[in-house]
């Protein structure tokens, strides 16, 4: 009884660190397929996100300043 007990627990933890073992494999293999941008790409994107991200902001300033004109003609 004891003996199944220990041995039990023995294929308890070998299943643990073979499943730990398999995770870390999984997201090593996972890993290899990342592409990474090269730096050509990386300044073509980074430009595009600043310039959208002003033109979103001139609309946002533009929207707040027609409701602000608008309330203050109402009020």
């Amino acid at each position: 009884m004891a003996g199944e007990a220990k041995k039990a627990a023995a294929a308890e933890n070998t299943s643990l660190f073979t499943r730990i073992r398999d995770f870390f494999s999984g997201v090593k293999a996972e890993y290899s397929k990342i592409i990474f941008p090269n730096t050509e790409d990386l300044k073509k994107q980074t430009i595009a996100t600043l310039i959208v991200s002003v033109v979103i902001g001139v609309l946002i300033f533009v929207i707040d300043l027609v409701f602000k004109s608008l309330l203050g003609f109402i009020l």
